[in-house]
């Protein structure tokens, strides 16, 4: 679960927050390892391999029965490797831009437009179709997204997960230090406003320090004022996609009646309680990436 205004650091047992640490540090090294190592092939591989996970805890959420959870599951390997080696999808180091627009805007519309007023009505479909036609495109798109950033460079990638990270982090400490009142008290009780205001204000200066690399990173327009505020615009769109896609999460965990999507990371929960924000925020990034990058 992203930390949101988390409660206070006080109130979690010291042990289990040195086993978060640890288990954060050795995915940090590992994601950071495959990251800038792996080509994009190998890459697009190893985190299909997390979103086919991600997909057991997500089938198991929408309350699928062993026939139907694996029928969503198989899902997702059958269209990753299709995409990654098939000829017709065009991947060699990277998809042409086409692939990636057809998938990832349709997910980028879900976070835009059918999150909110699902998160306000508290949805609960009962079509398992519907969950899963929405499983599919939130992980499908999120991991081409991924891949596609990884294959332009391995930096920008970092750059749009570390947008999240940050979030994640500012929310923590200004959530306990300030955190008053109630975010989503239904879905998510201890996140706070103050928190939000915290991850809007520290990925504004994350996005002011990433202004000097613009360049380097492929922007070919004009360094201006006006851009830079577009930028750090778009970084604050982007930050609540975030928050988003953390609520969201909770609220198909709220509705399961679990308190983490599964038990893999110690200290974490599951796959999805880690990537929660990240599905709403990838697609998002690897458009903007489409749109202004060469």
């Amino acid at each position: 679960m992203s930390a949101v205004g988390l409660p206070a650091l006080s109130a979690r047992p010291a042990p289990m927050l040195l086993t978060r640490v640890f288990t954060a540090l050795v995915l940090a090294v590992a994601v950071l390892a495959a990251l800038f190592l792996l080509p994009s092939p190998a890459w697009g591989v190893l985190t299909l391999a997390a979103i086919v996970v991600a997909a057991v805890e997500w089938a198991n959420l929408a309350g699928y029965r062993a026939n139907a959870r694996w029928l969503f599951v198989a899902g997702i390997p059958l269209i990753g490797l299709n995409l990654l080696f098939s000829p017709a999808a065009g991947f060699a180091q990277g998809w042409p831009d086409g692939v990636v627009l057809a998938v990832c805007g349709p997910a980028a519309l879900f976070w835009a437009m059918v999150m909110p007023p699902w998160l306000r009505g508290h949805w609960k479909p009962q079509s398992p179709l519907m969950m899963a036609v929405v499983g599919w495109l939130v992980l499908i798109a999120a991991w081409v997204a991924l891949v596609a950033l990884q294959a332009r460079s391995p930096w920008l990638a970092l750059a749009a997960m570390a947008m999240v990270w940050v979030a994640d982090i500012a929310a923590y400490f200004s959530g306990r230090a300030f955190g008053r009142r109630k975010l989503a008290p239904s879905i998510s009780p201890g996140k706070t406003w103050e928190g939000v205001a915290g991850a809007l204000a520290a990925v504004a200066l994350y996005a002011l320090a990433l202004v000097p690399l613009a360049r380097q990173a492929g922007y070919a327009g004009q360094v201006s004022a006006a851009a830079v505020a577009a930028w750090v615009a778009l970084a604050l769109l982007f930050t609540a996609l975030a928050v988003g896609g953390d609520l969201f999460e909770s609220l198909l965990k709220r509705h399961a009646g679990v308190k983490d999507s599964g038990r893999l990371l110690p200290g974490h929960g599951g796959i999805l309680d880690r990537v929660d924000a990240q599905l709403a925020v990838l697609p998002a990034a690897a458009l903007a990436a489409l749109a202004f990058l060469r």
